[in-house]
């Protein structure tokens, strides 16, 4: 049994990526899935499709690989988090489309609880800011919209899930209802404190117990999958962010890493004890392994490399995403303009749900290279904000601490016109690891860990290497101003 599968279930495609004992990736397949917009702000997927390409491309690496189930030690799981899902127990058929982590139909739900004066508790027992963001009022939404959901739920008769629950319920043809720390203290309706569902927000959203998966650590063996043909171990569950803190080694205390996918993702181990945050940022639960816990602060940006693919589908402006890294640097700045991409609210440190994107600064001069210029900057903006309020809640005892180089990793990791421009922007160095995949990666890390695959975290650790590192070129005076139009064009789109 010489390798490990990982499945990576993202919020535009399906991947599945089988790894070697270096970490390596022996093969890869993906699928793209399509994106439906019922309405302004929301989001959805299709169950189906999310189940039908997340199978299809394991069937697709494991034909690449030459390889049959008896060849696979494990198979690790990681997943787009607070997409919420709701499908009936007998039929394992879902009753309404998949509610996407995007989505902002809650929006006015969550308004009306923190009118209510409920956001200190969400925030006490989960660590999360009380935000449609979170699985919990998409829930409540499904159950309140759904004809009969919530008394067929209460009878046990309809089951609740995030995407790796649902990817495991088919993977078991039903048998396991199950999820992992990581996911569960992505609901809102996980007490990350206690480490289990909170009987208080249940009832405060009517939502019944019963339909709750069980949750499991992220690394140990929760289930066994015999779709591929013969029988593999589930034993790796965790969240696309905190599988890729996973996968870049951040195994102790004051670790950071940073995931530019559809959205952009800061995550900062602090070990076993969970950090409050006071300027923005969210307390979660990191993966768990071998009986420990830890946590993590973490900053969320919503749109992150999804401004790429609205540049490509809806303005048309580029037709691969590869094209925008020449493009950008094919002039000097964007003369002034920034794209500000709000298009489903502004997530860490601004917690804004109303705001809308804008492209600010236009003047005669500004083209199409500076339009895609600014889309890319705007991530790095994103992350600049993000590092800030991170290192202010790391100094709240009055010792000024700053993060040092900072490892990415995720598709949009690769343009090196984005990597560069992060590094002046932060000024610090940025590191990009030999495998960017470490998302995946992390999965993979955790199933091998559960089934002795890797003895310990030193053999992963070994297995790091990194790429490329880009250090600051940008004065620093620039780079502050630049930072300060940024900000200007923000708070022209906030509407708190």
């Amino acid at each position: 049994m010489a390798y490990i599968m990982a499945f990576d279930q993202g919020t535009t495609s399906s991947r599945c990526i089988i790894f070697d004992k270096s970490g390596r990736v022996a093969a890869r397949a993906q699928r793209e899935f399509p994106q439906i917009y019922p309405a302004p702000s929301w989001v959805e997927h299709d169950p189906a499709a999310l189940w039908e390409t997340q199978y299809g491309v394991g069937k697709d690496a494991m034909q690449k690989a030459g390889l049959k189930a008896a060849d696979i030690a494990a198979l690790g799981i990681t997943n787009q988090r607070e997409t919420t899902l709701l499908w009936e127990r007998a039929t394992g058929k879902p009753v309404h489309n998949a509610i996407v982590w995007q989505c902002r139909r809650t929006a006015d739900m969550c308004d009306r609880l923190r009118e209510d004066g409920h956001a200190p508790l969400f925030l006490e027992k989960t660590g999360l800011t009380l935000d449609a963001y979170f699985s919990a009022t998409k829930l409540a939404w499904l159950l309140g919209s759904v004809p009969n959901a919530w008394e067929r739920a209460r009878r046990g008769e309809l089951l609740f899930g995030t995407v790796d629950t649902w990817l495991i319920w088919n993977l078991t043809e039903g048998a396991a209802h199950v999820t992992d720390h990581t996911n569960a203290s992505r609901t809102m309706l996980y007490n990350i404190h206690k480490r289990e569902w909170d009987a208080e927000i249940l009832d405060l959203l009517d939502i019944p117990r019963e339909m709750l998966p069980t949750v499991h650590s992220s690394s140990e063996i929760v289930a066994h999958t015999s779709v591929f043909g013969g029988e593999i171990p589930i034993a790796g569950i965790a969240g696309d962010q905190q599988a890729a803190l996973f996968g870049q080694a951040c195994f102790e205390a004051g670790q950071a890493k940073n995931t530019y996918g559809t959205g952009c993702f800061l995550l900062m181990n602090t070990g076993e004890k969970p950090v409050k945050s006071n300027h923005g940022l969210l307390t979660t639960m990191a993966a768990s392994y071998g009986g420990k816990v830890q946590y993590a602060l973490e900053g969320s940006v919503f749109i992150g490399g999804a401004v790429v693919q609205w540049l490509r589908d809806e303005l048309g402006l580029i037709t691969h995403a590869a094209e925008t890294d020449a493009l950008a640097g094919s002039v000097p700045d964007t003369l002034g303009a920034y794209v500000v991409p709000a298009f489903v609210g502004l997530g860490a440190p601004y917690w804004d749900a109303h705001a809308r994107g804008a492209i600010t600064g236009l003047t005669r001069g500004v083209n199409r290279a500076h339009i895609v210029r600014a889309a890319l900057e705007s991530m790095a903006y994103q992350v600049q904000a993000i590092v800030c309020a991170m290192e202010a809640d790391i100094s709240a005892d009055g010792v000024k601490r700053a993060l040092g180089a900072l490892p990415v990793d995720g598709g949009a990791c690769a343009n090196n016109f984005l990597m560069q421009f992060q590094a002046d922007i932060l000024g610090v160095p940025v590191e990009r690891p030999s495998v960017i995949e470490t998302t995946a990666l992390g999965a993979a890390y955790l199933a091998g860990l559960a089934v002795g695959y890797w003895a310990g975290v030193e053999e992963i650790t070994a297995n790091r290497g990194i790429e490329r590192i880009f250090s600051p070129q940008m004065n620093v005076e620039t780079a502050r101003k630049l930072t300060a139009g940024w900000d200007a064009a923000v708070r022209s789109t906030l509407k708190k």
